[in-house]
């Protein structure tokens, strides 16, 4: 059964994943029905203010008789109070349930642990824990922005193999292959916003959106100053989606949590923001594109850290790492 779980849970946190990038302030859920090993409904939460995963799974049952004898799977605790909806352990207890399997705990202080003590007391099984890092991993953007009023960042580079992010002319097209280009596309369709430095928008001209464009824009952020006026950001159907700031990097980026609600941003900038980011502590992970060039000495490297030794070198965890195209993403967690 432990396997039976297991993979139940695994299609519920597929299912969540549809719904990152498109939930904030809420955190992406999947929720699965299963009844005698056969899944008979599933569902997930596709914005902020709809339907959760549980109640969008729930929908096709009214008579209780029908799911006595059903499961729920669902990758994070059932919230326990009213928000812009009822609360999901509500609907759970009159839909007829008597078993209900959890993935990750709400990291919310408030509510930590309050649905299972809930839904025990209506005589309801809980079992949680099930997946518990792939559901932990799903929600970390939407944990740190409950715990610490911070986004969870993600640092995207695409670098030669001797660490370079341009040639000696500044030209970065292409490092990466066009494989490595098109993950880079699905990363954006996953964020709240995508960061860039007022440098890369000046060099570059970016539209920051994920191609092909179907009228979902993420946040795009960009930190500096004396950005040109016909700039594709500052123009294009998404202008409204432009923010330019500039200060303190860990004030901005607090100040788009709380004010524009913002749980994931993908920084794409060049080596003086990706420095900023990593010097103030707030860089959650890195993804390297590490292509099969070399640029050598005169070519501008990843950051521009000096001076470190390796006894303070700046120290990374590798998470994952697989061959794209041409190239090999790296994924690695920063130890701050």
């Amino acid at each position: 059964m432990i396997n039976d779980n297991s993979h139940f849970m695994s299609y519920a946190i597929s299912l969540a994943k549809q719904g990152e990038g498109l939930t904030a302030p809420n955190p992406p859920v999947g929720a699965v029905l299963v009844k005698n090993g056969k899944i008979i409904s599933e569902g997930w939460h596709k914005k902020a203010g709809g339907a959760h995963a549980e109640v969008e799974c729930l929908k096709p049952y009214s008579n209780p008789k029908e799911l006595k004898d059903a499961t729920l799977f669902v990758t994070l605790e059932p919230c326990s109070t009213y928000g812009k909806t009822p609360p999901c352990v509500k609907r759970i207890i009159e839909s007829g349930v008597r078993k209900v399997v959890i993935g990750a705990m709400d990291p919310n202080p408030k509510h930590n642990g309050n649905a299972i003590d809930i839904l025990q007391d209506y005589g309801v099984e809980v079992l949680s824990g099930v997946c518990n890092v792939d559901a932990e991993n799903l929600i970390a953007p939407f944990k740190k922005f409950i715990i610490k009023k911070l986004p969870y960042i993600t640092l995207k580079l695409a670098v030669t193999v001797d660490g370079k992010i341009s040639d000696f002319n500044e030209n970065s097209k292409w490092i990466s292959c066009k494989e490595s280009r098109k993950e880079v596309q699905n990363l954006r369709k996953r964020v709240d916003a995508v960061m860039v430095g007022a440098n890369t928008v000046r060099r570059d001209n970016p539209s920051l959106y994920a191609k092909p464009d179907v009228n979902i824009c993420p946040w795009r952020i960009v930190i500096g100053n004396n950005i040109p006026n016909l700039s594709n950001l500052l123009n294009d159907k998404y202008k409204d989606k432009t923010i330019v700031m500039s200060g303190n990097i860990k004030k901005i980026v607090q100040e788009l949590a709380i004010n524009k609600n913002i749980m994931h941003i993908l920084c794409e900038g060049g080596g003086n923001l990706s420095t900023q980011l990593i010097e103030a502590k707030i860089v959650d992970e890195i993804i390297f594109f590490v292509s099969p060039k070399i640029l050598g000495l005169d070519g501008l490297s990843s950051f521009n850290f000096s001076n470190l030794s390796l006894k303070n070198a700046k120290e990374l965890s590798f998470t994952d790492l697989k061959k794209i195209g041409e190239d090999i993403m790296i994924k690695a967690k920063v130890k701050n």
